[in-house]
C-alpha cells in the first residue's frame, strides 16, 4: 500500500503533524518502535511548560510582555553566530516561532481544549544585561494536566482516526533505512519488533519478528533527539562547556536514542549544530526510577546557595534558575561533574519543584484540592519523598554535621567546614537590611516583586544559619541529559536539506530531530518552555504544508 505521508515517531511533533493531515483527508501511516502505550513519547513525561507572550495569565499577574521584548530575549539568549550557514534556517524558524507564540498559539491551544495553570513561571531569569540571556519577564505557562494534558488531545484524535480507518498506526515498527530513488525519499524499510508488555517509559525489547517496507509521497522524521544515548552525547560534547562529565543522569527514556538522525544523514540529510545541546545542572538520581539511570531535575527558586565540589560559591549569573549553560560550564571547568545546593527547610518547602508529570501529581491529575495542599507547611509530597529517600540529600541540624554528611556522600574530604561557614555567614549578614551589594539577595528580593513568585515560588529572605528556619539541607546535583539543540537542517516547510542547502524531495522533519526547526531554532541556549512548543510548531507547519501537497 502506498501512503500520502509516513510519519516516523509518535511523539508530540509527529502527533501534531498527523492531526493536520487527518483534517485534510490524507492517507497517513504513523510508525513507532515503542509499544502503543508510549504514544506521546518524551512529551508525556514533561512538566508541560509552554513559552507564550502577552497572555491573559500574564496580564492578570501584572506582567507587561510584548513580541519585541521576547524577540530581544531570544536573540540575546540564542547568540546566533553562524548566520550564513548552520544558523540560517534556525534564525528564520526563531522569528516565525516568536510570531506564533505572540499570536495564534494561545487561541490554537485553547481550541484543542488545552488549559493553563493560572500562575506563570519565571524560568531562565538570566541575570545579565537587558540584551543578554534570559527571560525579562515570566513566560513559562504550565499546562493544566502537565505533559499528559498537552499530549491528550493530539493522541486522542490520532487514536480515534486509527479506529475509524482514517490513519494507520503501527507501533513496534523500527525504521532501519529510508528508500531513496532518483534522489527522492519514497518510503521506509525496517523490522517489526516483538510485542513488549512494559509500563510506559520502561525499556522495551528489540527482538525482531519480521520485515516491512512502506512507500509514500513524503516521509516525516519526528523521532526526537539523542538525550538517552550517552555515548553520542559525549561524542558531540563541546569543549567550550568544559570536560565531558564522567557521570550523568538520564533525563529522558531510553528510546530517545538519535538513531533516525544517523539514518537521515546517511540518505543525504544535513545535520548542523551538533555541538549545541541543553543539559541541566540540577539533576537528582531518582529514588523510584522508571527507566535506566533515571534522573529528575529540580526546578529551583533563587534562594539556595550554590557551591562547587570544593566548596567555592558560584557568582552571578550562576544562581539557581538563572543561566543553565553558564552554570554547566562553571561546574565542569572545576574538573568535577557535580555541585551542591545548601538551603533551609523553609526554602525547600517553597522553592523546590521537580520537573516531570509524575513528580507533580496534583497538576497532572488536575486536582485543585491537592494543589491547595502546597500552601500547607512542609514540602510537597514528591519533594519530601526525595528528601527522605533520595541518594543526593543530606539533612542536619548543624552546619558541621551537614558538611560532614556532604563529604561522606561524595566519598572525599573536599569540603572544609570553616570555609563553608564563613561563606554562609557573609551571605547571612546581607539579610539585615532591605538593600545589599549581594547580587543573589538582590535577585531574591526582585523576584518577590512578582506576585506569582511571592505567593508560591520564592521564600522570604532569611538567614540560613538561624535555627528557626528549620534544619539545614544539602543536595548533591548531577548533570542531567535532556535536549538536542542541533539536528537536521530544514527550511520553513520542514523539508530536510542536503549539504548543498537544497531540499531532499520527499523528506521532512519536525520536533527535536531538527533542532525544533531549521537545525537549531534556539541557537546556543533556550528560554525554556520552547521545547514542547517547538514540537507543536514544527509538527503543525509540516502537517499544514503536506496537507496542501
Amino acid at each position: 500500500m502506498k501512503y500520502d505521508v509516513i510519519i516516523v515517531g509518535s511523539g508530540l511533533a509527529g502527533l501534531t503533524a498527523a492531526c493536520e493531515l487527518i483534517d485534510s483527508k490524507k492517507k497517513v501511516l504513523l510508525l513507532d518502535q515503542e509499544p502503543a502505550n508510549s504514544i506521546g513519547g518524551q512529551a508525556y513525561w514533561s512538566f508541560g511548560g509552554l513559552f507564550l507572550i502577552d497572555t491573559p495569565e500574564q496580564r492578570r499577574l501584572g506582567i507587561k510582555d510584548s513580541k519585541e521584548l521576547a524577540w530581544q530575549d531570544w536573540l540575546g539568549t540564542a547568540c546566533f553566530d553562524r548566520h550564513e550557514d548552520e544558523d540560517y534556517w534556525g534564525y528564520q524558524w526563531a522569528k516565525a516561532y516568536v510570531d506564533f507564540a505572540a499570536g495564534e498559539k494561545y487561541s490554537w491551544l485553547k481550541s484543542k481544549g488545552i488549559k493553563l495553570f493560572p500562575v506563570v513561571g519565571w524560568a531562565e531569569r538570566g541575570g545579565s544585561l537587558a540584551g543578554g540571556h534570559g527571560n525579562s519577564v515570566p513566560r513559562f505557562h504550565i499546562v493544566w494536566g502537565t505533559g499528559p494534558g498537552i499530549v491528550e488531545p493530539f493522541a486522542n484524535k490520532v487514536l480515534e482516526a486509527h479506529k475509524s480507518g482514517l490513519i494507520d498506526f503501527k507501533p513496534r515498527h523500527r525504521i532501519d533505512d529510508l528508500i531513496l530513488e532518483n534522489g527522492s525519499v519514497v518510503g521506509v524499510i525496517g523490522k517489526v519488533l516483538e510485542e513488549s508488555n512494559i509500563e510506559r517509559g520502561q525499556e522495551s525489547n528489540r527482538n525482531e519478528i519480521g520485515d516491512f517496507e512502506y512507500r509514500a509521497n513524503a516521509v516525516v522524521v519526528s523521532s526526537g533527539g539523542i538525550g538517552a544515548n550517552l555515548e553520542l552525547v559525549k561524542k558531540n560534547w563541546p569543549s567550550r562547556l568544559g570536560k565531558v562529565p564522567d557521570f550523568m543522569v538520564q533525563g529522558v527514556p531510553t528510546f530517545v536514542d538519535g538513531r533516525m538522525l544517523e539514518i537521515a544523514e546517511r540518505n543525504g540529510g544535513r545535520i548542523v549544530n551538533r555541538d549545541r545541546m541543553w543539559h541541566y545542572t540540577e539533576g537528582l538520581r531518582n529514588w523510584n526510577p522508571i527507566w535506566n539511570n533515571h534522573g529528575i531535575r529540580i526546578l529551583p527558586g533563587p534562594s539556595s546557595m550554590w557551591f562547587d565540589a570544593e566548596g567555592n560559591r558560584f557568582g552571578a549569573p550562576n544562581f539557581p534558575g538563572f543561566d543553565t549553560l553558564s552554570t554547566l560550564e562553571a561546574i565542569l571547568k572545576t574538573g568535577y561533574d557535580y555541585s551542591w545546593f545548601i538551603l533551609t527547610e523553609k526554602i525547600l518547602e517553597k522553592e523546590f519543584a521537580l520537573s516531570g508529570s509524575e513528580q507533580n501529581p496534583d497538576i497532572t491529575n488536575k486536582s485543585i484540592k491537592d494543589i491547595m495542599k502546597r500552601i500547607l507547611p512542609g514540602p510537597p509530597a514528591p519533594v519530601k519523598a526525595f528528601k527522605d529517600h533520595g541518594a543526593d540529600f543530606v539533612v542536619a541540624d548543624s552546619l558541621k554535621d551537614l558538611v560532614e554528611g556532604m563529604n561522606q556522600l561524595a566519598g572525599n574530604e573536599l569540603l572544609d567546614f570553616i570555609k563553608i561557614k564563613e561563606l554562609i555567614l557573609a551571605r547571612d549578614r546581607e539579610i539585615d537590611n532591605k538593600f545589599t551589594k549581594n547580587a543573589q539577595v538582590m535577585a531574591i528580593r526582585s523576584a518577590r516583586n512578582y506576585l506569582g513568585d511571592k505567593l508560591i515560588r520564592v521564600a522570604p529572605p532569611h538567614k540560613l544559619l538561624d535555627s528557626k528556619n528549620g534544619p539545614l539541607i544539602a543536595v548533591r546535583l548531577n548533570i542531567l541529559t535532556r535536549k538536542t539543540l542541533g539536528g537536521l537542517q530544514t527550511n520553513l516547510n520542514g523539508q530536510v536539506l542536503n549539504e548543498q542547502g537544497e531540499p531532499i524531495n520527499g523528506l521532512f522533519a519536525a520536533g527535536e530531530v531538527c533542532g525544533f526547526g531549521g537545525g537549531g531554532v534556539h541557537g546556543y541556549r533556550s528560554l525554556e518552555g520552547t521545547f514542547l512548543g517547538g514540537c507543536l510548531f514544527t509538527g503543525r507547519q509540516v502537517g499544514k504544508y503536506l496537507s496542501n501537497e
